[in-house]
């Protein structure tokens, strides 16, 4: 186990307290320095942290105005834009729960969200799909929101409810996961424990602005160091990383493992990038070859970082210590890590399920409406992640994947149980089973085995799938089987078809 979370330098989030706040709090001594940077081949928008502040409680006393009050829960169906992290914060700001929701999200699901939340608003562009709804501010009304005079920060209990993100559950059911605001305080483990970030940095981010990822690693932690956010407009291509990075000298460069892969294989990288130091990889392990190719092409390391929707990243590499072989890295300092066993914590290389303790700052308050659901993650006071590691004397963590049929698209957890109920009542289809497959070294596809009378036609499931599931969801190959391998009990067994699909393709 990793040192008590009470050795962090931090100390305990202090109350009262507010995320927005604590995000913006170098705003006043750093009023003209530039936060964020949108790279567009049509030319760089800079936003100053002052100009950040003013937009964030002018949006918050626009929301008051419109008669919010704190603890209103406002759903975000907002596009690849500023507007996102604005309200985001805005709403924080005036004590209110946002619902960060990816853009990709079809009407379909968003209607099931709606179902479960049933928010006080949605705020939303009008290019973003969303089903009519009672209340609605559109970007246009939150704009005009800017200007406004700026509203008092809501400070209140660290541990009230700050936000809210839906993320994909065992059971095939999207899962809203409850946050409070002392969550912001718990990112500054990650400032040495992973970023190695420093107020001079100039990190971009090739996320889209509504991905949790962006929103934190590549926003919300360089502006509450006073760093610089640099995100490339929608639309960026992989072949136009390379020279955004040297342009825009950035020191810090994040993104998913499969964005690295891409821009290796777009083109040749520059042979020298001087101001870049390293990168930052979440949301998936990253293939050794990969990170090999990446550095010997930049000549700097990628550090990798585990977590998950409900505690952000925990366990991480970092320039100070750096991961060894085959590992992911450490507990973040201040982090309370275990890998436990049916009887407890386990001792030095001994396989479990890697856990973090409930006193975490960063743990989430629980699953929404859903008490049982949060207590079942528990075992005693350790929050149960359902990924398997070891970690070996060091504190050094292998890990050693999930022990359910949980898959990985893009960064994004999707449930098969998800996919196979989006897709059981596509015409022609008697039974579907889904898992992810290796097609080739270090790439893997959501793949979707059904059984019918004949072959279906794929173009007509792939169009059926657009209608169901966010595109990260949809699966990338059909594959039609005489039947499906089942249990003695009638389970359909996944990791069945994944097996004989990757032994006839790789044979």
């Amino acid at each position: 186990m990793s040192e008590p979370l009470q050795s962090s330098p931090f100390g305990p989030c202090p109350s009262p307290f507010n995320l927005a706040a604590h995000v913006l709090a170098r705003a006043d001594d750093l009023r003209d320095k530039v936060a964020l940077s949108l790279l567009s081949p049509d030319g760089d928008q800079d936003w100053t942290f002052g100009a950040v502040e003013r937009a964030v409680r002018g949006i918050a006393t626009g929301l008051i105005r419109a008669g919010f009050i704190p603890g209103d829960t406002l759903l975000m169906r907002l596009g690849n834009t500023v507007d996102f992290p604005l309200c985001y914060l805005g709403a924080l700001a005036a004590g209110m729960v946002p619902v960060p929701t990816s853009a990709a999200l079809t009407e379909a699901e968003v209607v099931k969200i709606i179902d479960d939340l049933n928010p006080r608003a949605i705020l939303r562009d009008a290019q973003v799909a969303c089903p009519a709804f009672g209340c609605i501010l559109t970007v246009p009304e939150l704009q005009a929101m800017w200007a406004l005079p700026a509203a008092d920060w809501h400070m209140g209990d660290a541990d009230r409810l700050g936000y809210i993100i839906y993320t994909s559950g065992t059971s095939g059911k999207s899962t809203a996961v409850m946050h409070a605001h002392r969550a912001i305080w718990a990112r500054q483990m990650m400032f040495d424990g992973w970023y190695g970030l420093r107020q001079s940095d100039r990190v971009l981010h090739a996320g889209a602005f509504n991905w949790t990822y962006t929103l934190g690693t590549g926003l919300m932690d360089p502006w509450t160091i006073g760093a610089t956010a640099l995100i490339p407009a929608p639309g960026t291509l992989a072949d136009d990383i390379p020279a955004l990075l040297a342009r825009h000298e950035a020191t810090i460069f994040a993104a998913a493992p499969g964005v690295y892969r891409h821009v290796l294989a777009a083109q040749e990288l520059p042979p020298n990038l001087p101001h870049l130091r390293h990168g930052l990889s979440a949301g998936e392990k990253m293939a050794g070859t990969v990170r090999a190719a990446w550095e010997k092409a930049t000549g700097t390391a990628v550090y990798e970082a585990f977590g998950m929707s409900e505690c952000s990243t925990f366990i991480s590499a970092s320039p100070s210590a750096p991961a060894t072989g085959s590992t992911i890295g450490r507990p973040q300092p201040g982090r309370l890590v275990a890998i436990m066993g049916d009887d407890g914590p386990q001792p030095a290389d001994t396989p479990g399920t890697i856990a973090i303790h409930r006193s975490d700052p960063g743990l989430m308050l629980g699953y929404l409406g859903a008490p049982d659901q949060t207590a079942a993650r528990f075992q005693g006071d350790w929050f149960l992640t359902g990924d398997q590691g070891v970690m070996d004397a060091t504190g050094q963590i292998t890990y050693l994947g999930r022990n359910d049929d949980m898959m990985n698209a893009g960064g994004f957890r999707v449930s098969p149980l998800e996919v196979e109920a989006a897709l059981a009542d596509a015409p022609g289809v008697d039974s579907i089973g889904v898992c992810q497959v290796q097609i080739k070294p270090d790439v893997f596809v959501i793949a979707a085995f059904y059984t019918a009378t004949a072959a279906l036609d794929e173009a007509a499931l792939h169009l059926y799938a657009r209608s169901k599931l966010a595109r990260y969801k949809q699966p990338r190959l059909y594959v039609h089987l005489p039947a499906l391998p089942l249990g003695a009990n009638g389970k359909l067994l996944r990791r069945s078809l994944r097996a004989a699909f990757e032994a006839q393709n790789h044979a």
